[in-house]
């Protein structure tokens, strides 16, 4: 299964970069596959897809991806993303580690979400 693959970070020979799928990430893309799996199980299959493929391209390519706007108006300028229809796939490299941290709805309001995932993750530790 493909997030056992990016979570125990396993590679080929033409990779340069590990991608690590972060537990947080893994949430978000199982939400939205549920979604739209109730709706429209073709459409969760595609966006699951499409997704999968533009995050295995990480490995080769990190670089592709834009600084996201929101923090980097913040002087933050550690964190990528790359779109894929409606979803921001928010990541970080570091040395050879590619770490995807979220997967946003691009038709909310960022900061806003942002806030709540971060309050997520330090109430749970």
């Amino acid at each position: 299964m493909f997030f056992l693959i990016l979570r125990n970070g396993l590679i080929s020979m033409n990779d340069k970069y590990r991608v690590i799928f972060s537990r947080y990430a893994e949430n978000d893309l199982l939400e939205i596959i549920d979604y739209f799996y109730n709706i429209n199980v073709k459409y969760a299959q595609d966006i699951l897809s499409n997704i999968e493929t533009k995050i295995k391209g990480l490995n080769i390519y990190p670089e592709r991806g834009r600084i996201v706007p929101e923090l980097e108006k913040q002087s933050i300028v550690d964190y990528r993303e790359l779109i894929e229809d409606n979803y921001r796939i928010i990541y970080s490299i570091q040395n050879k580690e590619v770490t995807v941290h979220s997967i946003i709805d691009a038709r909310r309001n960022f900061e806003e979400v942002l806030v709540k995932k971060l309050l997520q993750m330090y109430l749970k530790e």
